[in-house]
């Protein structure tokens, strides 16, 4: 018997494809896009903190400068001091926060009845709620104006969070409209199976599942109703009830604007809404993003 001798296979070496010019130059004017609209984003915060820190000298001269060589901390000073600017800012926590709240609660109802509930007309309700959202506020302050005079909710709380708690529905009824739509039926059933009621489920397991949509839909309803400016002017009189926006249009005088103090307070008020959407980043490029999506 003769040995053979077995010899392992040459591997062919696979040629790598060359990469194109092209796609290099797409990426590159990609990235150079990405930095123009970050910087766009960017800029004019940086711009705004900056200018909180510089002298009314530095910020009146016919050479803006983004940075003085005497940076100072009297702005600040300023709006917590003579301004009392913490007024402006616990009335905007009052009426802001309150208003989120009972309209989470609400929409959460809507969307539940709206995607669950055999009711007639469904498609109607959505699309007059989104539509009713679309009219300009400017159209709607004269009515809302007299209805608050009728109810005597004039400059108070009670008045300007109602009206807050109705601009922002509609946008929190489609945001959690769309995830809960996304959540299977069987979930019901099996809940229904085990004895939960239509609450019951709606606590327990759907709101549990849809908490990317809710967080988003509670941060859009925050942060609009934070930065609200005219009808919180309209349907406010007194610095007892006027909130952040408001407090801020007061600063300016009859012959000066005060520039720093300005930049100081919208620096103040910016670093919550920033902080929130660093906290729930997560939550809210999932609840952007997954509604859409029908299983």
């Amino acid at each position: 018997m003769t040995a053979t001798t077995l010899t392992a296979p040459t591997r062919t070496p696979v040629a790598r494809r060359p990469v194109r010019t092209g796609s290099r130059v797409r990426r590159g004017l990609f990235g150079i896009l990405v930095v123009l609209i970050a910087f766009a984003s960017v800029g004019p915060f940086i711009w705004q903190a900056l200018s909180s820190f510089q002298p009314d000298s530095s910020l009146t001269s016919k050479t803006p400068v983004l940075f003085s060589s005497d940076m100072t901390m009297s702005h600040y000073a300023n709006i917590f001091g003579e301004r009392h600017f913490q007024d402006f800012i616990l009335n905007s926590v009052i009426v802001v926060v309150s208003a989120t709240l009972v309209a989470l609660v609400l929409a959460a109802a809507c969307a539940y009845a709206l995607t669950r509930l055999p009711l007639p007309g469904k498609g109607l309700v959505l699309a007059v709620s989104l539509g009713l959202s679309m009219f300009p506020q400017i159209s709607i302050v004269t009515p809302l104006y007299l209805v608050m005079i009728e109810l005597n909710l004039l400059d108070t709380y009670e008045g300007l969070s109602g009206v807050y708690i109705g601009l922002s529905l509609p946008l929190m009824i489609f945001v959690i409209y769309g995830h809960f739509r996304s959540i299977p039926f069987e979930m019901d059933e099996a809940a229904s199976i085990d004895g939960a009621g239509r609450i019951r489920t709606l606590v327990s397991i759907i709101l549990p599942l849809a908490a990317p949509g809710v967080v988003t839909a509670g941060l859009l309803g925050f942060i609009a109703n934070w930065n609200e400016f005219m009808l919180a002017l309209s349907f406010t009189s007194s610095q007892q009830r006027q909130t952040i926006p408001v407090g801020i249009a007061n600063f300016q005088g009859q012959y000066f604007i005060p520039w720093g103090d300005m930049a100081a307070a919208s620096v103040v008020v910016t670093i919550p809404l920033v902080a929130l959407v660093l906290i729930f980043q997560r939550k809210l490029v999932a609840g952007i993003t997954a509604g859409g999506v029908k299983e």
